[in-house]
């Protein structure tokens, strides 16, 4: 543990503010400086660069936040990966640190940036030399491999920003960045696939709300369908995802020295939020990325594709099919039901699995919010003032909703990936809680404090 304390002290560190609160106006200032930064890293290309192998896999870009073949081809995959490195180090009991610490939290986020940076330098190697990224010739490897490290760097910083002065995660802002922007071009782009102005081409536009009427005036009632369709089923899932965000169990708390006085301490029904689909659909990412760089390599351990669809092995299992297109297509098996179903499956038990270890590891158990409420100088009226107690008494809530939210997480993020949705399903699924999320945040913090256009516009008066 000394050699990783040595390291992690001389790492550079974005320094936090010495206000104890920001106001709302700074932190919208960096939110969107960050934002910015990551749309523009996202066109710049990768200098030396012949062909990207993986620039199709897009259900990998988005939730990894990447744009293959730029500065962000590596998107925030290094940091979530070396999250669940630790996750599982931490849960299984190989790694022990006291998070309930303030040194404890400090050498925990820093192992973790340790970490990322590692499976920067590794990820940058292996996607240059098994094939993922080709150096055109006269190029060495090694010059796209140092770029790669600088825009995964980059990433790496620009999420500490966030975090520091911004809204909140900057993990969370790239995901819903690129699947907003992904959904707005897919609902409305008048360009056809080979980016050229749709009407007149002879060829459909991008947009899925054009489509609809461009199949409808051509007599294409399928092309209908597909079209209305993948815009219902994405109006569901925002419908429902936000509905079940706003779900939540309210623990009455009374002031132990203030009688009279008490508040409803509310406990949501998702209660580890975004974390737990975060995590499983990076890893499920991280494995089509290897099956892909694997094959490509000449040993197709995880399976195989054809384009960027896998079509055998382990990796084919882990895939969503799109149930909805093949029954309208005319092209259904039943063998589509088991792929789903494997799936959900698979997806539902990451998700229980990762939130079990990330409220263990962030101090979001029963025993950490205990001892928070008890330091305030709350307890449950009618109840000894004991800590214990009280962490008994929240276990009954926080362990069922831990399980209940990350099945229900799971669950949608699954639906949605078989439906058929205008962006990845786990990715909108993702962008409405990340959203959901940073407006309570911003409504809880900064209602007093923001212009009265913004205020109202938030809901306050």
């Amino acid at each position: 543990m000394q050699f990783f304390n040595s390291l992690i002290s001389i790492l550079p560190e974005v320094k936090g503010p010495t206000e104890k609160h920001l106001p709302f106006n700074k932190k919208l200032k960096w939110t969107l400086v960050i934002l910015i930064a990551f749309f523009v890293l996202g066109v710049v290309p990768l200098y030396g660069l012949e062909e990207a192998a993986l620039a199709n896999f897009e259900f990998l870009s988005i939730i990894l936040g990447a744009q293959f073949g730029f500065l962000t081809t590596l998107g925030i995959g290094p940091i979530v990966t070396a999250s669940i490195v630790l996750q599982l180090l931490s849960g299984s009991g190989i790694l022990k640190i006291d998070t309930t610490t303030k040194e404890g939290r400090a050498f925990f986020q820093g192992l973790q940036k340790v970490l990322a940076i590692f499976f920067i330098i590794f990820e940058a190697i292996i996607f240059v030399f098994l094939g993922g990224l080709t150096a055109a010739a006269g190029f060495s490897p090694w010059i796209l491999v140092f770029q790669l490290f600088i825009g995964g760097i980059l990433i790496l910083y620009m999420d500490e920003v966030m975090n520091k002065w911004g809204f909140g995660s900057g993990i969370s802002l790239f995901i819903a960045a690129g699947v907003s922007s992904q959904i707005f071009i897919r609902m409305f782009s008048p360009l056809n696939s080979l980016g050229d102005l749709a009407f007149g081409s002879g060829q459909a536009p991008i947009g899925q709300l054009l489509v609809f009427f461009y199949s409808l005036a051509n007599g294409n009632v399928n092309g209908a369908m597909l079209a209305a369709s993948a815009i219902l089923a994405t109006v569901i899932v925002f419908a429902i995802a936000v509905y079940a965000q706003s779900m939540k169990v309210e623990i009455p708390l009374s002031f132990g020295k203030v009688r009279g006085y008490g508040i409803r301490w509310p406990l949501k029904f998702l209660y580890t939020s975004n974390i737990p689909v975060i995590l499983i659909a990076a890893l499920l990412a991280n494995i089509q990325l290897w099956a892909s760089l694997l094959q490509k390599s000449g040993h197709p351990f995880l399976g195989t594709f054809s384009g960027n669809t896998p079509t055998s092995g382990f990796v084919m299992w882990v895939f969503p099919p799109n149930i909805v297109s093949n029954l309208i297509s005319g092209v259904f098996d039943p063998i589509n039901l088991a792929h789903a179903a494997t799936y959900a499956i698979f997806l539902i038990a990451g998700a229980v699995i990762f939130s079990i270890f990330w409220v263990q590891t962030s101090g979001m158990d029963a025993a950490s919010q205990a001892k928070q409420l008890m330091a305030s100088g709350l307890q449950i009226p009618g109840f000894r003032r004991d800590e214990r107690v009280l962490e008994r008494i929240l276990e009954r809530y926080i362990f069922p909703l831990t399980i209940m939210g990350a099945v229900t997480v799971g669950f949608l993020a699954a639906f949605a990936d078989v439906s058929g949705t205008l962006s990845n399903g786990t990715g909108i699924l993702l962008t409405v809680m990340i959203i959901y999320t940073f407006y309570e945040r911003i409504a809880q913090d900064h209602m007093m404090d923001m212009h009265p256009a913004m205020r109202k516009m938030m809901g306050g008066s």
